[in-house]
């Protein structure tokens, strides 16, 4: 439906009034004017009519009716006017403009039966005999000896120079009216255009606070109206600022929150559809946070497990808590808080999800307690072996030199063990309270010296190997370490790789320069590790053979103390390994210095 502008809505209803408003000052002044002229011409003629009586008078009481025909014709040749004498049955015995013998009788004429009860009598109505409409004033005339009238003086004449003279008003009130009209058209045009100018105005300045600018001002002078409306409109757009601004901040403040927060957040309506959540919770699901917003729980989450979590939640808005696991790269174990979402007004409108990562504390309390278990059992066997051996001595002591000997050997290697065993555990610990304290001193060394030394203490320490390890490292090379803990890291492989590589094959340990980093790598030719052993090999008391480890001597530890070492220089430690031909472990360190 096409809309009017307010120009084209009140113009016309304004035209409409006008026009009426002259149509009805024109008729009744017009009406008015006909009305005055018709009095004034009734009262003409009753006076001409009541000067004539006394003259007529004497001609009927003398009964010359031919002298009364003369004098209304005289009448009629000086005034206009059509003068008649009518008797009291309504003979004609006068008439100026026609022969009284050939007149019909007059007696049931409005004016004449008037005139007959003593009063004046008036009529407008169309003549016949004349062909156009005339006003007859018919007045009582003659006295007898009981006083009554004898006859009738009847004077009319024509209406038709009244109506001209009414039609030429008309006109004349029509023509100003019409140009009243079209200077009130004018003027109100004008008004409305000024009006609807000014609404515009105000129609704009809404439509600009609509799309926030609220830093522009209204100003209407007039109408009153108009301006209380740009006034009003000033001081909403004003609060409207201020509440936009308030309601952005808190906006904001609510993102900052959710952003920084490493919790996921999730806001899901009553319909299952998401309607907020948090970068971590998008991080968490794998799902972009725009296009999440609008969609399904099942969508997003895309697991079993937390859909039925929302849902239960929605049901009945009871606060729980249940961990979920996510598939994906990685296993995911989330521990997700599920409550009602509740408006101010205490409608329920969704529920709200809260995740908390707790992969790595579950993994760390796996680990704590395999750690425990280990070191319970790794301890327990020495500890074990030496009581059994200890109490045999007591009880029942050998009786020849050589079995006392075997006895306090194994005691001695066991206790060498233990001891082995514990000096590991507190280098970790060592590791792993410097590591987080940063308490540890680096500086800028080059690293063939070092391998150097390690090479050097095994040659000193086992001298039937000291012709299996070979060193390659270019004396140039440098990076921000710490030379006792890479020894002992270095040491750790070197030794492992003695220990597992076939009898008397070469031990390759060298180190080269690659995009900002230095890696240090241990190569043996031993028998190599299957894959699904790889990702395990440095945690701590894990075995690839553990009797082979335990016969070699190993704790279980070397490789976890590594790792550290590693991590502590800010790099990594890594291996490699195919089944048959040998293993190559590599400690990366970034070269430029550590903080």
């Amino acid at each position: 439906m096409r809309r009017s502008s307010l120009l084209w809505t009140l113009l016309p209803p304004l035209l409409v009034v006008l026009v009426l408003t002259l149509v009805l000052v024109t008729g009744f002044t017009g009406r008015s004017m006909r009305d005055f002229v018709l009095d004034q011409v009734q009262a003409e003629l009753e006076h001409t009519a009541l000067l004539l009586e006394p003259h007529l008078t004497h001609l009927v009481e003398a009964g010359d009716e031919a002298a009364v025909q003369r004098a209304c014709q005289k009448v009629e040749e000086d005034t206009g006017m059509r003068l008649t004498v009518i008797m009291p049955g309504g003979r004609v015995i006068g008439d100026s403009e026609q022969n009284p013998q050939f007149m019909d009788n007059h007696a049931n004429r409005p004016e004449i039966m008037k005139a007959m009860t003593g009063e004046t009598g008036m009529s407008l109505r169309y003549s016949a005999t004349q062909k156009h409409q005339r006003m007859y004033v018919a007045i009582p005339a003659g006295v007898t000896s009981d006083h009554a009238r004898t006859f009738v003086i009847r004077a009319s004449v024509s209406t038709h120079s009244v109506s001209l003279l009414v039609r030429r008003i008309y006109g004349e009130i029509a023509l100003v009216g019409l140009a009243l009209l079209i200077i009130a058209g004018g003027i109100s045009l004008l008004v409305a255009r000024n009006i609807s100018h000014k609404i515009g105005y105000l129609r704009d300045g809404a439509e600009a606070f609509a799309e926030g600018h609220f830093d522009r001002e209204l100003a209407v002078a007039d109408p009153m109206e108009l301006s209380d409306l740009a006034r009003s409109m000033n001081s909403m757009a004003r609060q409207l600022d201020e509440r936009m601004r308030k309601t952005e901040s808190q906006r904001q403040e609510l993102a900052a929150v959710l952003a920084s927060m490493i919790e996921g957040v999730i806001a899901v309506d009553a319909d299952e559809n998401i309607i907020r959540l948090n970068k971590t919770a998008a991080r968490m699901l794998g799902y972009s946070e725009k296009d999440a917003i609008g969609r399904s729980i099942q969508e997003v989450g895309r697991n079993s497990e937390l859909t039925a979590l929302a849902q239960l939640t929605l049901s009945d808005y009871k606060s729980r808590e249940k961990d979920v696991h996510l598939g994906g790269a990685r296993e995911t174990l989330l521990e997700v808080q599920a409550s009602g979402l509740v408006g101010l007004d205490g409608e329920r409108i969704g529920a709200l999800l809260v995740f908390n990562d707790v992969t790595r504390i579950r993994r760390l309390q796996t680990m704590r307690r395999d750690f425990v278990a280990n070191v319970s059992h790794e301890l327990k066997t020495p500890i074990t072996s030496i009581k059994g051996f200890v109490e045999t001595l007591i009880e029942s002591p050998p009786d020849n030199r050589e079995e006392l000997d075997r006895f306090l050997g194994i005691i001695n290697r066991q206790s060498d063990r233990l001891g082995q065993i514990i000096g590991d555990l507190l280098a970790l610990s060592r590791l792993e309270v410097t590591d987080q304290t940063r308490d540890i001193e680096f500086f800028d060394l080059p690293l063939r010296p070092i391998l150097e030394r390690v090479v050097r203490d095994f040659s000193n320490r086992q001298p039937e190997h000291s012709g299996r390890i070979q060193l390659e490292c270019s004396p140039d090379l440098r990076a921000t370490v710490n030379a006792p803990l890479l020894e002992q890291a270095v040491g750790n492989l070197v030794d492992n790789a003695l220990k597992y590589g076939r009898e008397g094959s070469t031990v390759y340990l060298s180190c080269q320069a690659n995009n900002g980093t230095v890696n240090l790598q241990v190569r043996d030719e031993g028998l190599g590790i299957a894959s699904h052993h790889l990702p395990r090999l440095f945690e701590r008391f894990y075995r690839v053979d553990k009797a082979r480890s335990r016969q070699m001597g190993g704790t279980g530890l070397g490789l976890a103390i590594v790792k550290h070492i590693a991590q502590a220089h800010g790099g990594l430690a890594s291996v490699t390994s195919e089944p048959g031909v040998g293993s190559t472990f590599v400690i990366t360190l970034p070269r430029e210095e550590t903080a």
